[in-house]
């Protein structure tokens, strides 16, 4: 049996308050609705995909499938004046394609990002035993119930209660069924697709799996912000062995490619230079204390890149410094030269760097540190340029999205580098990173697809 995602996408966004419609606003730099498709593409057990869109961005809409690699979207149909016409449209759609057929239909909101291959998969396998599914997650407050003049008149028991989301399953016969029936009331009007089926086919048992608090819908102004909030937590990992299809990936994609690191005459800069060479690339160093490159000083940046007098594929930024004492006892130099180097570095390189990037499509790596999340005592002035680092890799992953320009930034957790035994002294080994393994995951980052994501490279 076929399983066909349908992904609702013919909102315009009226609460959110924005001029595009919800589904096309930047977050991470991407529109969400690529967020969304981009994790529905990549579970194996979707077959494909139809999406129903607002009609005013439909060939907009095209563009970016074909600029970001969505290959599973087979249809995409026009939205109605309101949910449920949206969804009849696509039931009608999946009916005169697959006539006399039955396939599992996944229904999906196009402004719920966080969705992920656990909540799909269990609404794909429930099917085979249930008509219909609904994924929702426990109420952390209690609900109460009002009547006209907002005096409680309910209070259920919040053990019984769950949060509706989406997406939710059903067979195609079963939803077809219900929306043929609700369509016959003149008052029909549902919120969801689970309602249809629980009002007009009784009968049919709808199973309650598990959603997820990261799960939420963007709706209103401050969702915005907030998932924007989750993209930046919400970090990509990738693994620190080296298997022969990331090794031929890797070949495959620096073989002859131009890149430029700055810090790299130690540490991480230093390995990932090394293993990007031993890769066939063509890596151009610069330092403060090899060339003279400061990167606080856009004049020596501007001519470091001048330099290289070829076409630039990649820019990584691996220069920094670790200063940590209380604030007020730092030293306004200490904290300058920390401001300098760690966060106005990296903005007037990006600057200096993107005519560079633009006429390659390339891509710019930062690096942050964990104390980006949360600042810390002693750590007041570090912490604030590492979080600038991270708001800085996903504003320019979304201005430089139109130019094909990924940008993203690589968050290493305490590696043993001479910048971090100056300031700590000899530690223990098997509390470190090995720099070659976060040599290794800045390189995979850069022949991935992504752009605006900080990428964890944590000890096994």
């Amino acid at each position: 049996m076929k399983t066909i995602a349908v992904v609702l996408a013919g909102g315009i966004g009226e609460r959110v308050g924005s001029d595009v419609p919800k589904q096309m606003i930047r977050i991470a730099g991407k529109p969400i609705i690529i967020h969304t498709l981009e994790a529905l593409q990549s579970i194996d057990a979707v077959d494909e995909i139809m999406v129903v869109m607002n009609e005013t961005v439909i060939d907009e809409f095209r563009e970016l499938l074909n600029e970001q690699g969505i290959c599973k979207v087979e249809q995409i149909i026009k939205g109605g004046a309101t949910r449920n016409d949206s969804a009849y449209n696509a039931i009608k759609a999946l009916n005169n394609r697959f006539v006399g057929e039955e396939v599992k239909v996944v229904i999906h909101d196009a402004v719920r990002p966080f969705v992920d291959e656990n909540i799909v998969m269990r609404c794909i396998n429930t099917l085979d035993e249930y008509e219909a599914v609904d994924v929702c997650i426990k109420s952390a407050d209690t609900i109460v119930g009002v009547d006209k003049d907002e005096i409680i008149t309910r209070m259920p028991t919040r053990d019984a209660l769950r949060r509706g989301q989406t997406p939710q399953a059903f067979l195609l016969s079963t939803i077809t069924k219900a929306y043929e029936l609700g369509l016959r009331d003149p008052n029909f009007k549902a919120t969801d697709d689970c309602r249809v089926v629980f009002e007009y086919t009784p009968e049919v048992k709808i199973k309650v799996v598990d959603g997820t608090d990261e799960n939420m819908k963007i709706t209103e102004p401050l969702d915005i912000q907030i998932a924007d909030k989750l993209f930046q937590l919400r970090t990509e990992s990738f693994d620190q062995e080296l298997s022969v299809a990331v090794d031929k990936k890797l070949r495959e994609h620096l073989e002859g490619k131009n890149i430029v690191v700055l810090g790299g005459t130690y540490g991480i800069g230093l390995e990932t230079a090394e293993l990007a060479e031993s890769y066939g690339a063509n890596v151009h160093i610069f330092s403060r204390t090899v060339t003279g490159t400061d990167i606080s000083d856009a004049r020596t940046v501007k001519k470091a890149l001048k330099s290289v007098g070829t076409k630039i594929d990649a820019i990584i930024i691996t220069a920094g410094i670790l200063s940590f004492d209380r604030l007020a006892d730092l030293g306004l130099d200490s904290i300058k030269q920390t401001v300098d180097i760690n966060l106005l570095g990296p903005l007037q390189t990006a600057a200096i760097a993107y005519p560079y990037l633009a006429e390659s499509n390339g891509a710019l790596i930062l690096f942050t540190s964990s104390s980006y999340t949360r600042g810390r005592a002693n750590y007041a002035a570090y912490s604030a340029t590492k979080a600038g680092v991270v708001n800085l890799t996903q504003a320019l992953a979304d201005e430089w999205a139109d130019d094909n320009i990924r940008v993203n930034c690589i968050n290493p957790q305490r590696t043993a580098t001479p910048l971090r035994t100056r300031a700590f002294g000899d530690e223990p080994p098997e509390t470190l990173l090995d720099p070659k393994s976060v040599a290794l995951v800045t390189l995979k980052t850069l022949v991935s697809d992504l752009t605006g994501q900080i990428v964890d490279v944590t000890l096994k």
